[in-house]
């Protein structure tokens, strides 16, 4: 039986109604208010772009459009989130606040800490619920997979077929990005567009289309944008559940299976492709679950006798140049500039640009992980921490991988057609030179176009040089004994307990 109490739904990277167990929570106690709040602290923070703000409002506009349809309305609040709550608290009463747990930057940890204290000293009861893999207060990482697998085979909850709405006079309104002048703009034609219709959208066309070949096709730049799910920002944001997702792919792999059963003809790709995409759902909880476990590693390396290795060799020129992409590594730089335009990049593409930074240029990865924070559309603080960390060799029990820009653009781009793509200077320089364009010959700077130092820069590090270097004192410090110890530490605490994946988005 429903209560008269107001029951506050406060939606935060949770923005569907579908799977939604808090509003189907509140719903079931007592008339319900929707809120989301426009958080100064978040929106001006140092991992936050335009961009976030683009989808963000494109998530949102959908999400009012879904609560409309089942009589509602979403409440808009702005500033500090306790301001907000004690101003709706004076004119509604509530007493219940219900919401998605959520594992965010340090911003959103200590505003939860506050929230938390406040509800106790006015009697409120806040409930959090999960809403992916993740698992608040761990332990440790034994039967973790196991938990994993208990949560995402749940039943997905459709949304409340009935809700009394409780009346408010103060509802706030859509905010433009022009409300924060120091954001960023949300620069990048080719950057995905928030809200649930796209993320179905694009979840169909990659089950049903566009994923056959992920498997084969996912390290290629060349063919990622297409055969990769491209659902990470949809997944952000919340506007499609992992549940959602994953339960949506193991139906698909049932019906191809029982396709092929009854004679049609299945790509031979499917099958391995959609066990590789199942398995990168965990693994998007496994990272997770990394930063819910240890929140500072959004600020200090994983393993601590790595402190002090690389901060003191601070290279601001080199930085500025790999954000630029103007380091005179082709791949490096075609990336950089994808990255600024379209928001995405495939996994290992990412990985070689972190990489890059951390080996190449011996850069710290705080800072280039903020840059890339900004450029992503799809940052999820929690994989990407881990990840920056892991390609740049701190967390002191992955494997030791420097990418060789040289090798991966035969590998990946062998045509050097996404090169020419992203990087226009070298449209006219042939082939088999485009990876490394500095070695051309005067004359043929001057045939082909582009004369290096003016048109396109000379690489700013020696890449055999640097390599040997960083590779010489990467594995002098991990033989020494601090470090050894804490990567046992590291192990027992952060370590998955089966075979390792390394997928980054």
């Amino acid at each position: 039986m429903q209560s008269s109490t107001p029951q506050l739904v406060w939606f935060k990277k949770d923005l569907r109604i579908h799977d939604h167990r808090p509003l189907v929570e509140a719903a079931a106690r007592g008339p319900v208010i929707a809120l989301y709040v426009y958080e100064d602290a978040l929106i001006t923070a140092a991992d936050f772009a335009g961009r976030h703000y683009r989808f963000l409002d494109g998530c949102l506009t959908s999400l009012e459009v879904e609560l409309r349809q089942i009589g509602g309305e979403l409440t808009y609040g702005r500033g500090r989130l306790l301001d907000v709550m004690l101003q709706l608290w004076r004119e509604t009463g509530f007493t219940h606040i219900w919401s998605h747990e959520e594992t965010g930057n340090g911003i959103s940890y200590q505003r939860d800490l506050a929230l938390a204290e406040w509800c106790g000293q006015h009697n409120i009861a806040w409930r959090e619920l999960p809403q992916t893999g993740v698992v608040r207060r761990l332990g440790n990482r034994d039967g973790w997979a196991g938990r994993w697998a208990e949560r995402m085979g749940k039943a997905v909850l459709p949304p409340p077929e009935s809700i009394t709405w409780q009346p408010i006079e103060w509802h706030g309104h859509r905010l433009e990005m022009e409300t924060f002048p120091t954001l960023e703009r949300a620069d990048g034609a080719d950057i995905q567009k928030g809200g649930r219709e796209a993320a179905l959208a694009t979840q169909d066309s990659f089950l049903r289309q566009r994923g056959a070949h992920y498997r084969k096709e996912m390290s290629s730049p060349l063919t990622a944008f297409d055969s990769c799910s491209r659902l990470s920002p949809y997944l952000t944001f919340g506007c499609l559940s992992i549940r959602e997702a994953y339960q949506t792919a193991k139906q698909q792999r049932t019906d191809l299976y029982a396709a092929k059963a009854n004679g049609e003809k299945i790509p031979a790709g499917w099958f391995g492709s959609l066990k590789s995409y199942l398995g990168r759902l965990r693994w998007h909880c496994h990272f997770m679950q990394k930063l819910e476990d240890e929140p500072n590693i959004e600020y200090q390396n994983f393993a601590r006798a790595y402190d002090g290795m690389r901060e003191s060799e601070w290279n601001e020129e080199w930085h500025q140049a790999w954000c630029a992409g103007q380091t005179g590594y082709p791949i490096i730089d075609a990336v950089m500039r994808c990255l600024q335009q379209t928001g995405w990049m495939n996994f290992r593409m990412r990985a070689m640009t972190m990489s890059f930074s951390s080996y190449h240029l011996w850069n710290h990865w705080r800072e280039p992980s903020l840059h890339l924070a900004r450029v992503f559309t799809d940052y999820e603080p929690g994989i990407h921490y881990s990840q920056a960390q892991m390609q740049s060799g701190v967390t002191g029990i992955n494997t030791i991988r420097i990418y060789s820009p040289i090798k991966q653009t035969l590998d990946q781009d062998p045509e050097g057609e996404f090169i020419k793509r992203w990087v226009p200077e070298l449209e006219g320089v042939p082939t088999d030179i485009i990876a490394e364009p500095h070695q051309m010959t005067p004359m043929e700077q001057s045939l082909f176009g582009c004369v290096i130092g003016k048109d396109y820069p000379a690489p700013i590090v020696d890449h055999a040089t640097a390599y040997k270097s960083a590779q010489s004192r990467m594995f002098a410090m991990r033989g020494t004994s601090a470090a050894r110890a804490e990567a046992n530490r590291v192990q027992k605490k952060h370590g998955s307990r089966k075979p390792a994946s390394r997928q980054w988005r």
